[in-house]
């Protein structure tokens, strides 16, 4: 869609394994776009990974991860993320523990209900086939992991996030993992498609660049995958290749009531369900 390739960059990690970051700057359609994999070992879970499991602390572990991150530069267009990721935790002479976890989340600028609809009916679509009690349970996991605790608001209008996921034995928890993977191009590319070519001007970037705020916020104080990164000593420009190129920071602002950008605010950022 954009017609500028991706920058290639592998590179290998000291403590064990390494990856392939691919990351287009400048590009006719997006402002920074990232697709990162990574397989890394380590003798010793960095905290964040022990945090909801204790009592493997101090295990050795294996991850393997593809994430992804694109920042369009129309401000009409949203900004989307996408992550898949599986686990093992092992110590000599007891089982591995392993988990898949994942997701997908949009983040507008300028809200528009038949995106947020379509982006959530293909997080649906991805889960009905393993059972119909996913989609509600991990809709409500994205809405409280994105988050941002501090502004006491979501960080866009959601999507799904799972983590720990091992149900059904790993046949089942691969082929559930795969199929959130399989439905991401059909969750944003046609939104993509159908905002590309809005006109904006000076007021919507400058809104999109506010906002964007929040993204980094969100990724520096939260997110468990950049706090895994940096705690495990993984490559910094891999793990903070998800910042956005242009963002800006106001003191105490807020959008004039009844104004497009205050729409998103009563609108879009509520965590409601879209279907």
């Amino acid at each position: 869609m954009d017609g500028k390739a991706f920058k290639r960059d592998a590179w290998q990690r000291p403590e064990g394994g390494g990856g392939m970051s691919c990351v287009m700057e400048e590009g006719n359609v997006f402002e920074r776009g990232g697709v990162n994999f990574s397989h890394v070992f380590g003798d010793k879970l960095p905290p964040s990974a022990s945090a909801n499991r204790p009592e493997l602390a101090g295990r050795g572990f294996e991850a393997m991860g593809v994430s992804l991150v694109l920042h369009p530069r129309n401000p009409y267009a949203p900004t989307v993320h996408m992550n898949v990721r599986f686990f093992v935790a092992q110590k000599a002479g007891a089982d591995p523990v392993w988990w898949f976890g994942g997701g997908m989340d949009l983040t507008p600028y300028y809200g528009y209900e038949e995106d947020a609809v379509h982006f959530h009916q293909m997080c649906q679509n991805a889960l009905n086939p393993f059972g119909e009690q996913y989609h509600p349970r991990f809709k409500k996991w994205c809405d409280e992991y994105f988050y941002l605790k501090h502004r006491q608001e979501p960080r866009g209008v959601g999507g799904i996030f799972f983590d720990d996921f091992s149900e059904g034995g790993f046949e089942a928890a691969f082929n559930l993992t795969e199929s959130v993977g399989d439905h991401f191009l059909p969750a944003y590319v046609p939104i993509l498609e159908r905002r590309l070519d809005t006109p904006y001007g000076e007021r919507e970037r400058d809104f999109q660049a506010y906002r964007r705020g929040r993204y980094v916020e969100f990724n520096l104080v939260y997110d468990r995958g950049t706090i895994f990164g940096l705690q495990s000593g993984g490559r910094t420009e891999s793990i903070l290749m998800s910042l956005p190129p242009i963002v800006k920071w106001r003191y105490d602002w807020h959008p004039e009531a009844g104004s497009p950008e205050a729409k998103l605010y009563t609108d879009f950022l509520t965590g409601k369900d879209w279907l």
